[in-house]
This record gives structure tokens, sequence and C-alpha cells, in this order.
């Protein structure tokens, strides 16, 4: 008989490639990972892992387990799923991972019309890079994701989640409100930039944004915080391209100007298909549906 836990390790080893980022992504140590691998070829009957350079290779064995342990691991999701239809009740826990301007704007307000309408429910929220949350919800860690993409950036497609538009959240260029408005992003070039980290797809989107009116920026501040961005630019110590969901419904502390073709990046919810019918996960959906429509009307 195969542990379902021991299941999983094995589906996201074949995932990930190394014990490291199994328990990097799950938060166990490598150790306990590599024991409860260990485990389940006792089990199996058979070697399932060989090393193969710095990563593990699957043995042919292995990867036939494999494919019987995502089969097992969705028909326990869609069980799970039936049994909580089956109450009168909205009830249980919802995991969701979401990106930080949602975390103080939309999901806020979602929360309160869910404690009103479903008190048995519980939502446990965790701010997360969309891309890594996407993959961890397809490893079981979160049960939805809130997540965004910019303007030609699609997030990576995973097969076993669905993706449901949300909202569209318009991007402007931001200024210090004693500054005079920019008559267009050139007349930028030369001002300090504040922008997400290299490799984030704001700061890939931001910088292409810069370089077709024919100018590098000087990006003197590097920051994942919003909030911290608005400050920079608020005291006038950089520009930036910031997301109308940053104030959450309130009245923007800095100068916004237009960009060309008034660019909006994608706001989109995603979740395991075998769990995406689960009254829980969709009365989660709908109150983030109307938060997103409610800051839409502002």
């Amino acid at each position: 008989m195969f542990d379902a836990h021991r299941l999983r390790l094995l589906l996201e080893l074949d995932r990930r490639g190394t014990v490291a980022e199994v328990a990097r992504a799950l938060s166990y140590s490598p150790s306990t990972i590599s024991q409860q691998l260990g485990t389940l070829e006792r089990e199996a009957g058979c070697e399932l892992i060989i090393p193969a350079g710095r990563r593990l290779q699957l043995t042919p064995q292995a990867q036939v387990l494999v494919g019987y342990a995502a089969r097992i691991l969705d028909l326990m999701d869609e069980a799970a799923a039936a049994v909580e239809a089956s109450r009168t009740a909205v009830g249980g826990t919802v995991r969701l991972a979401v990106f930080q301007s949602a975390s103080h704007s939309m999901v806020p307000h979602a929360l309160s019309e869910l404690a009103a309408d479903y008190p048995e429910l519980r939502v446990e929220v965790t701010e997360l890079d969309p891309e890594a949350a996407l993959l961890r919800v397809a490893a079981r860690d979160f049960d939805l994701v809130l997540a965004e993409q910019y303007p030609g950036y699609t997030r990576p497609i995973v097969a076993e989640l669905d993706r449901i538009p949300l909202a569209q959240d318009r991007i402007h260029v931001a200024t210090a409100l004693g500054s005079e408005a920019p008559l267009s992003i050139g007349d930028l070039a030369d001002r300090p930039w504040v922008m997400e980290p290299l490799g984030t797809a704001s700061r890939q989107w931001a910088l292409q944004t810069c370089r077709q009116v024919g100018f590098e920026p000087d990006v003197r501040f590097d920051t994942a915080d919003l909030v911290a961005q608005v400050k920079l630019v608020r005291n006038g110590n950089a520009v930036g391209l910031l997301p109308d969901l940053v104030w959450a419904g309130e009245k923007p502390e800095v100068r916004l100007s237009e960009l060309p073709h008034s660019p909006v990046r994608e706001i989109f919810s995603s979740a395991r298909l075998a769990t995406a019918a689960r009254p829980s996960v969709v009365a989660v959906r709908t109150a983030l549906r109307r938060a997103a429509d409610a800051f839409a009307a502002r």
C-alpha cells in the first residue's frame, strides 16, 4: 500500500528535479524528503531514483508510479470536494496565495464579505510571487491563487490549473505631486527610477516601455514592495510605473499621467481542476470577483 504523502513527494521531485527544490517548495528539510522517498522505494520494492549529475533521475518504474500518483491525488481532491459539496453550509479552509497590491485592496474587501456570508469558512492568505504561487497551487500547497500578468507577458500555463480572468488594472506614470506633469514618458529619461527587481515580469515590461521610446532608465531603487515605491515617488526621490490597484480605491498620493495605449495588467485566479468546483473555492472566487468589480467602479 502506497502512502499518498510519499506519492506527492515523488510527483514533486519529477516536477522540480532536486530534493533541495522539493524541500524548499514544501517547507521540509532535504533529509526528511530523502527519508520519505527511501521509504517509498521500499514500499515499491524497486529502485525509483538514480543520481544524474546535480539532479535526480526517475527510473522507468518511478515514472509509472508518477502517472498513478497524479491520478490518485486528483481523485482524493475530487472526493474531498464531493464531501464538501454535500454539506448544507459552506465551510472548511481555503488557502489563498495573492500578490502584494491585491493583499491590501481586493482581498480585505472580499474577506469582509465572506465573513458575513459564510461564518464557517476559514480563509488563509499568503502573499507570494504569482509565478511561484501558480506552481504551488498545482503542488497542493494552496487551493487558489490570485495572480497578475503584465502586457506582453503571459504567466506559465500549468496543465492542472484553470484560469479565470478577474479584472484589468491600468498602469500610469507616477511622479511627485509638486512636479510638472510629463508630456510623455520620454520626458523622464534623466530622472531616477524605481522598479521591481530584475527577473520579474513587471521589471521586464517597465524596461521595454522605456526602451521603446528611446532611453535606458536609471534604476536607482530596486524593490518589490509597491508601498515603498509609492513613498519614493511621493517624496520626489524617483519616478515609476504604478498600477491603479496599489491605491486600494483611495486618492493617489502622487501625480499619475497616462501612458501610450493605456496599458493594463491582467488579474486572474487559478485553482486545480480537481478542486475548482469546491463550494468554498467558488465562494472565495465569487467574493474576489465582486471586490474587483467594486474597485473598477470607483
